[in-house]
């Protein structure tokens, strides 16, 4: 009795322990083979060497200024702005009206967006960055989630950002996928308004991160339709 009971249970616990371990792996490997595949027409290649960047200790992630190496300082991300809060929607996601800070850098508060980077309806590029963890665990509403399903989005997809009682509209046109040291994703384009949002990916993996950037366009006043 006691043998068959003790096999029952390590039967229950090994059991637990492949669910546990399956669920924790599939969304990543899901994410290299077919997510990444789906972008390929338009990510840039990852290089096959990994730089001695990303063997270091794995840094606070939901701090802004821990994503990129060489970017601007953690007193950057205090500056404040005539407006220090604004919204930003995606509808595919089901994320309405999500906070994005102007002068913060804590991702489990807030989106945050980059200091330097233009406000939204500038000419310029408007960057937000959004914290993401395994997609099973996707809420739109938790901002350590909220942007776990952004490599499921694709172009031609929209996002709304409410801003100073106006509301912009912008168009996906392209997905990127770097490494923390890429900073060109971080630059200025002056001839338009442009929107870049960037999490970590693979969703839910630290141990050699990338970002991905999913870049939009502004649409004109002239080309929308609201519904």
């Amino acid at each position: 009795m006691h043998k068959a009971l003790s096999k029952v249970i390590s039967l229950v616990l090994g059991s637990a322990g492949f669910f546990i371990l399956s669920s924790t792996l599939f969304p990543i490997f899901s994410y290299e083979v077919s997510l990444r595949d789906s972008f390929s027409d338009y990510l840039s290649p990852v290089p096959e060497k990994d730089s001695v960047v990303f063997e270091r200790s794995v840094d606070d992630l939901t701090l802004a200024s821990n994503w990129f190496d060489g970017g601007v300082k953690k007193d950057d991300f205090s500056q404040k702005s005539n407006i220090s809060y604004y919204t930003l929607s995606i509808p595919k996601l089901k994320i309405a009206n999500a906070v994005v800070s102007v002068g913060g850098e804590d991702l489990s508060q807030n989106l945050i967006q980059y200091p330097g980077t233009a406000l939204p309806g500038k000419m310029g590029n408007t960057v937000i960055f959004g914290h993401s963890i395994l997609p099973q665990f996707f809420n739109p509403k938790d901002y350590l989630s909220i942007f776990s399903r952004l490599p499921t989005l694709k172009k031609n997809d929209q996002i709304e950002i409410y801003f100073d009682g106006v509301s912009y509209l912008y168009r996906i046109t392209d997905l990127v996928e770097v490494f923390p040291d890429n900073l060109n994703v971080l630059e200025q384009r002056w001839g338009d308004s442009f929107l870049s949002l960037i999490t970590c990916v693979p969703p839910g993996d630290p141990r050699k991160p990338r970002r991905l950037v999913v870049r939009a366009k502004i649409i004109p006043p002239s080309e929308r339709v609201d519904s």
